[in-house]
């Protein structure tokens, strides 16, 4: 069951209400149009249907929704856990993007927030992050104070990002079967995404399509692979649903002039007429056009003969050629793949053809290309010169044919390690909880450590294929990505180019061997496993939540920490370990964003073992946080180590530091927990870990 949320909101309201509610009345608390409660009404009939309530309109009076109480409880209790739901950071974007495109006018910010459930501050948080990828498929968000948001561009484009939202999100298969079979209502309710993109397309919609299909399928020379007639499905249910909202595609007419004599189409404008008489809809031209490419598209895709075609014959061998001169270049051999090569004659015959005829060539992502796959290009660049001599390839060309061997590389070079490093001025805090956000930020990374700066030297960085560092670093003879302790856009694209520079342009030909476990390799795991658990127990004995007496100022509540540790004995010497803890604030925020909690850590001569306590502020105060932004702290959060600590107790005090940015409820338990839910939550974890650490 899927509902948006202004249907929630009215199902709430009537299942709350005694009486006839008038529409107004709910237009009203909802701050809508009486039209727009009317639309959203309708939508909700087939979910009370489902529960076996129905809803009654009085003229006059207003409307109720009828029924048994307990199928009402029942329908309240399903919409309150929709409601509970929690988005993730994707799910939210994704949603985001939908409900854009659906829109031709601005939509506020507002209708937006309500939409997701969330605030208009996060709204706005995830729409910085969807600038990038909108721009990527050549459309612009367009974002003006009072104004709202919209994006603009060109209708195709807008087509081909809800195209890649399904294939993203929905097997295509799944998706035109759920649609025929009218089972849109049993998805999963957490599936909110699959949810929204199964509700594009009305399913009466596409049995007309389909039938149009199936009656001009028999026409075509060659078979249109199943594949092949799921995407024309889409790709008409789309076109349809976007032109009955009035939204027209231009193709070029030029181009439109060579395909003409085409059959594939004369197929197409025929498919056309069938769709115009069974929508009563005028369909534009250009339509033809794209169906057209399409159908073209699908014969060299799904015919394994295309070989035996002249025209392919030779353009597969251009590509045959393409592929070997890069491979030889990159030291990356994919001179085997067929599938990359079937691919690639798919891309560059009706390239070849555009650039022959002096047809304009747009890549809004061209200058990214270039930035980031700077080898592959000039490979690529030289290797088209070789291979067509008297052709001129634009450079925005280039960048699509990058593109396809920057996929097919990272594709063969998956199962390869990078490891990364992460230098920052302390060992144990914000080094690991950024160690574990570029792990979860890039999947490809399977190896992500840290490395205190004072324990910096050569053979150390050896061991790995990219360094990132929060602090300048000084007489090293490897690059090093400079960035901030949060991660920002900018410093990630970075880490995203050195990553691909390590897995494409310096791959690495590894021999996997099997490790052989010697007695003393045994005797080592089994000291370190000893090491691991006595530091666990420490942690947990020690840890107390403790509230601290009201005061104003962070070095105040300093002060009383340092006596608290000192009378249990944690520390020797209180004061050496509060200067410590009072010049670690200085060097940066130490708040947590998005929570009230502030990390304290430090190592030192004076502390006895491995300590983690929970301060609860009596007084909440302000504290910058690692975004360098003031935030309000309720609790702290102290974490302790010997300078001489073995590697095995620095390692589970930074585990500790990863939990806090892994999952948001984490932070929560942290921020709220008692005692008692922090020692079983830590407790849960270091299993965790130990199972992780030592499975065979």
């Amino acid at each position: 069951m899927y509902l948006s949320s202004r249907e929630r909101h009215i199902l709430k309201i009537l299942l709350e209400a005694e009486k006839e509610m008038p529409v107004k009345d709910i237009a009203d608390q909802l701050g809508v149009s009486i039209r727009t409660i009317h639309r959203e009404i309708k939508k909700t009939e087939k979910v009370l249907e489902d529960y076996q309530l129905n809803l009654t309109k009085k003229t006059g009076t207003g409307i109720i929704i009828q029924g048994s109480l307990e199928n009402k409880n029942v329908l309240q209790q399903a919409i309150e856990e929709l409601s509970s739901a929690e988005l993730t950071e994707e799910e939210r974007q994704v949603i985001l993007l939908y409900t854009l495109l659906q829109f031709r006018d601005p939509v506020k910010l507002f209708h937006l927030a309500t939409e997701l459930n969330v605030t208009i501050a996060m709204v706005s948080q995830d729409l910085n992050k969807l600038e990038s990828q909108v721009k990527s498929f050549g459309l612009s968000l367009i974002r003006k104070k009072g104004y709202g948001v919209r994006i603009e561009g060109d209708e195709a484009r807008k087509r081909s990002v809800l195209s890649h939202l399904i294939s993203r999100h929905i097997d295509p298969f799944q998706y035109v079967e759920k649609l025929k079979e009218r089972i849109q209502e049993d998805v999963a309710k957490s599936d909110t995404i699959s949810a929204r993109l199964l509700g594009l397309v009305d399913a009466d919609k596409l049995d007309k399509i389909e039938e149009q299909i199936q009656r001009m399928r028999h026409q075509l020379p060659y078979d249109l692979a199943d594949s092949a007639y799921i995407g024309l499905v889409v790709h008409l249910a789309l076109a349809i649903e976007r032109l009955q909202k009035g939204d027209t595609i231009h193709f070029d007419d030029g181009y439109k002039e060579q395909i003409k004599d085409k059959q594939e189409y004369k197929i197409a404008a025929e498919i056309i007429d069938h769709l115009e008489e069974a929508f009563s809809l005028s369909i534009p031209e250009d339509e033809i056009g794209y169906i057209t490419m399409h159908l073209m598209g699908a014969k060299l895709r799904e015919n394994q003969n295309y070989l035996l075609e002249e025209s392919s014959m030779d353009i597969a061998y251009k590509a045959k050629e393409l592929i070997r001169f890069v491979s030889n270049e990159m030291n990356i051999d994919v001179t085997t793949n067929n599938r990359f090569l079937n691919d690639l004659t798919t891309h560059l015959k009706p390239a070849v053809y555009r650039l022959k005829q002096q047809m304009n060539i747009n890549n809004p992502m061209i200058d990214e290309i270039k930035k980031d796959y700077v080898e592959l290009f000039e490979v690529v660049d030289k290797a088209i010169q070789h291979v067509f001599p008297n052709i001129a390839f634009p450079d925005e060309e280039i960048g699509y044919i990058v593109l396809h061997f920057a996929a097919t590389f990272l594709q063969t070079d998956s199962q390869s390690d990078i490891k990364v490093l992460v230098i920052c001025s302390s060992g144990i805090g914000t080094s690991k909880m950024l160690a574990s956000k570029l792990k979860n930020t890039f999947p490809e990374i399977s190896i992500a450590n840290h490395q205190s700066l004072f324990d910096l030297n050569e053979e150390t960085l050896s061991g790995y294929d990219v360094i990132v560092s929060t602090v300048a670093l000084e007489d090293i003879n490897r690059s090093y990505v400079l960035i901030s302790p949060m991660l920002t856009d900018e410093e990630a694209r970075k880490i995203k180019v050195e990553l691909r520079k390590s897995k494409i342009t310096a791959p690495i030909k590894k021999q996997q061997m099997e490790r052989r476990n010697s007695q003393d390799d045994f005797v080592a795991k089994l000291y370190s496993m000893q090491l691991y658990s006595k530091a666990m127990i420490q942690l947990i004995n020690n840890l107390k939540v403790t509230t601290l007496a009201k005061n104003t100022d962070m070095l105040s509540y300093l002060q009383l920490i340092g006596k608290e540790i000192e009378q249990a004995e944690i520390v020797t010497q209180a004061d050496f370990i509060l200067e410590k803890l009072v010049e670690r604030e200085q060097q940066g925020g130490l708040g947590i964003p998005l929570s009230q909690l502030a990390l304290f850590h430090t190592r030192s001569e004076w502390v006895q073992g491995p300590y983690l306590r929970v301060y609860e502020l009596e007084q909440p105060i302000y504290l910058k946080g690692m975004d360098n932004t003031p935030m309000m702290i309720k609790r702290i959060l102290l974490m302790l180590a010997p300078q001489s600590s073995d590697s095995e107790v620095l390692n589970i005090l930074s585990f500790i530091s990863g939990l806090f940015i892994q999952k948001e409820e984490n932070i929560r338990i942290f921020e709220y927990g008692t005692e008692e839910d922090i020692h079983q939550f830590l407790a849960n974890e270091f299993q965790n870990f130990m199972n992780e650490k030592f499975h065979e």
